[in-house]
């Protein structure tokens, strides 16, 4: 099937609104929040406290990792999307009050953890779910449309974010303007939550066989199972940490692009032009992203799995090197557009890797270890940036140590001799 085949898929189109819906919607809550604590007039923005709010946003992800397995495997997974898009609507409620109010506590950041981590579970829900709706053939090319498209109206969504903005800007303040577009946000997962009763309650899964009572200690012991699994099949944990490498990466190179667009391409007492600029790398970013899905299906078919993805990471060495010798506008658009087009590449590719070594009854507690190996691999990537980088965004220092990054992932993690399966 071609795309166009696949976006017409009757239960398959069904699956992947209910995923796009919600990354759009989380473009909007994302927005709002980066906002609200980067982009506010009176909050001074440093890269110690942006490292610190991409470690926030991320901890629910490898923190609950563990224990997605062990709920995917055993609970209606279409329960898991209808319950988890509700309750996060009803949590942006909460956070919509606190914010609206210029509240940044303990409890704001209590709340948002959670809205994250029903984030990672919705996530994991649809990816696991996907190779129950498509056959094997087909599997890439649907990875690609679930993943892109959600990145594509991730962008949209902050798009859409920011026009609300400015429709709103003259008649509230800044803190009541985010708590609006959060407010819309939660009826967006409401959305959501109300498209997944389109799907049948077993239609993506946990087979009914595979069921089995779920403990608290049993998610760390899938984990385990999920290490050992992919132990036997090395070209999959190669790629698994390779696309860590990747993702930790560009986690950097975004850090550097806010602090760059906040504090020096902009004026820093005008925040709101530091946004638009933020706006415009993350869609020119959006366009790498859809290209390079659309030009994975075809890249495997034409040179095999295993040798497109060390295509991709040797060309995601290019992408951050203009950023590290001019350090300008321009150059920060160009890493952020390559950068895009090959990780994402990469990406659906090793996606679509991983799926096809595991059968269902393993496949939520490889995704487990998948998420947690990834999200600490982004949040050492922003860490470490942090700690590298000045306020002011400007030094070779990081788009070069991410340069040296992808290429050593290139000539060693995913060296042929060691990534091919044995059998290739």
């Amino acid at each position: 099937m071609n795309f166009w085949q696949l976006l017409r898929h009757p239960r398959l189109s069904r699956l992947l609104l209910v995923r796009w819906i919600g990354q759009a919607t989380d473009g909007i809550f994302q927005g709002a929040l980066a906002t609200f604590v980067l982009f506010s007039p009176e909050r001074q923005a440093n890269a110690l406290n942006a490292a610190l709010a991409f470690a926030v946003v991320l901890l629910p992800y490898s923190i609950i990792g563990p224990f997605v397995g062990t709920v995917l495997d055993r609970v209606s997974r279409q329960r898991a999307l209808l319950i988890s898009n509700f309750s996060r609507a009803l949590d942006l409620l909460l956070i919509a009050l606190l914010v609206f109010t210029g509240r940044t506590g303990l409890e704001l950041t209590v709340l948002v953890l959670i809205a994250f981590g029903l984030n990672r579970l919705i996530l994991a829900a649809t990816s696991a779910g996907l190779p129950l709706l498509v056959d094997q053939p087909n599997l890439i090319s649907a990875n690609a449309m679930a993943v892109t498209g959600g990145s594509v109206f991730l962008v949209l969504g902050g798009g859409l974010g920011l026009g609300l903005r400015k429709l709103l800007d003259s008649v509230a303040t800044a803190d009541h303007v985010d708590a609006y577009l959060i407010i819309a946000a939660s009826c967006g997962y409401a959305l959501a939550s109300t498209l997944a009763l389109r799907l049948r309650k077993s239609e993506i899964g946990p087979l009914e066989h595979e069921r089995k009572p779920a403990s608290l200690a049993q998610g760390f012991v899938e984990l385990r199972e999920g290490w050992k699994f992919l132990g036997v099949h090395v070209d999959a944990m190669r790629g698994i940490l390779a696309n860590g490498l990747q993702r930790g990466g560009l986690t950097a190179l975004t850090l550097v692009g806010l602090m760059l667009e906040r504090n020096t391409f902009n004026d820093p007492n005008q925040p709101e032009a530091g946004l638009s600029g933020l706006a415009l790398a993350f869609s020119i970013a959006g366009i790498g992203i859809v290209l390079g899905a659309l030009i994975a299906p075809f890249g495997v078919r034409r040179y095999g799995r295993h040798k497109w993805m060390r295509t991709m990471m040797f060309l995601s060495v290019v992408g951050p090197l203009p950023l590290a010798i001019w350090g300008n506008e321009s150059t920060l658009f160009l890493a952020a557009f390559l950068t895009s087009l090959f990780g994402q590449s990469f990406k659906v590719t090793n996606d679509a890797l991983v799926q096809s070594k595991i059968n269902d009854y393993y496949r939520g507690r490889v995704f487990a270890v998948y998420d947690v190996l990834v999200n600490a691999a982004i949040v050492s990537g922003g860490v470490i940036a942090a700690l590298l980088l000045s306020d002011s965004g400007q030094g070779w220092q990081v788009p070069t140590l991410v340069s040296v990054v992808y290429l050593i992932t290139a000539l060693r993690l995913l060296r042929r001799g060691k990534f091919l399966p044995p059998s290739k």
